[in-house]
């Protein structure tokens, strides 16, 4: 079978790991279901794999990828959910203690077929093309989480968003601008904040700028590099939601700061599958669409992993198989 896998593991050089050839695979767990893939999507989580973060190496080579758009053996056009659950695990999938994401126990998607428990499944919405709904599992669905279920924020309250050029970041701006909050948003590059406008911003401001006004709620997807900005930027009781830390995982806490101003710090990790149900509905009513960096073959991996690599993209990589 024709796969993108991390076939060794580097901290400094992690492409060095990716291959794009043929890969046998194990025989799929028993209750899992195939699914031709007809697009798939690049995370920072498939870096990291190379990079020997959150994947053993003597689970190697692994398939990569968490996101994929399909067809099952039935004929049905579908959209893979990545977070894997524990047998037995009823209700929020994201709070298995023993979850795992697609690419970590169980190969990923960026291949000819993936497997996946029959309940992994959601039906794409015919609106949406497989390279649009290939985007969403795992940085549509952070977003779309956080922003609805995680934050305490209603629409009409004044949002910022960190990093505007993210997949997470671009998406979060485009469902919270077609909700109604007020977004603002911040980026080191004016062709990114220019892009962020374009997506829905009301306004956007270079990386650590003094805000006109305090905010109610921070997303930061981004870590260590803007913690401090993102608490410095919210109302008294205001909060910071947390996906992520792609610059760093330890900033200093300002501990100070948080209990005197009484600011609220809430993490956030992907979301269910009745959750991604929702955001394609949502998507359905409202017209937004994924931000769509580039689409390219599988075969053309390693271009779209540079991108991610070296920081140009805006918006996701897809990959069309």
């Amino acid at each position: 079978m024709r796969a993108a896998y991390a076939a060794t593991q580097s901290a400094d050089t992690p492409l060095v790991g990716l291959t794009v050839g043929d890969l046998d695979v194990p025989a799929a767990p028993e209750g899992f279901v195939r699914v031709k893939v007809v697009a798939s999507c690049l995370n920072h989580h498939d870096l990291w794999s190379l990079k020997g973060v959150g994947l053993p190496q003597d689970s190697l080579p692994m398939v990569l990828g968490c996101d994929a758009a399909g067809i099952d053996d039935d004929g049905n056009e579908v959209i893979v959910h990545g977070v894997i659950s524990s047998d037995g695990w009823r209700g929020d999938e994201t709070l298995d203690p023993q979850r795992s994401l697609l690419s970590e126990r169980h190969p990923g998607t960026m291949a000819d077929y993936v497997w996946v428990p029959e309940r992994n499944l959601v039906p794409k919405p015919a609106e949406l093309s497989f390279e649009e709904a290939a985007c969403l599992p795992t940085a549509w669905l952070t977003a779309y989480r956080m922003l609805f279920t995680v934050s305490p924020a209603a629409p009409g309250s004044t949002v910022l968003v960190q990093g505007a050029g993210g997949g997470v970041a671009s998406a979060l701006i485009a469902l919270a601008s077609a909700a109604g909050y007020r977004v603002w948003a911040t980026s080191r590059s004016g062709d990114k904040r220019q892009q962020a406008l374009d997506l829905g911003a009301e306004q956007a401001f270079d990386a650590g700028a003094r805000l006109p006004e305090r905010v109610d709620v921070v997303f930061d997807s981004v870590g260590e590099a803007t913690w401090a900005h993102s608490l410095k930027s919210l109302v008294p009781g205001g909060t910071v939601v947390t996906c992520g830390a792609t610059s760093g995982a330890a900033p200093s806490a300002d501990l100070n700061r948080v209990f005197f101003l009484q600011l609220r710090v809430l993490g956030s990790t992907m979301g269910t599958r009745d959750e991604l149900v929702r955001l394609t509905r949502f998507l359905v009513a409202t017209g937004v669409r994924p931000v769509i960096d580039a689409v390219l073959p599988l075969d053309d991996a390693a271009q779209g992993f540079q991108r991610m690599l070296d920081g140009e993209l805006f918006g996701k990589i897809v990959f069309r198989h």
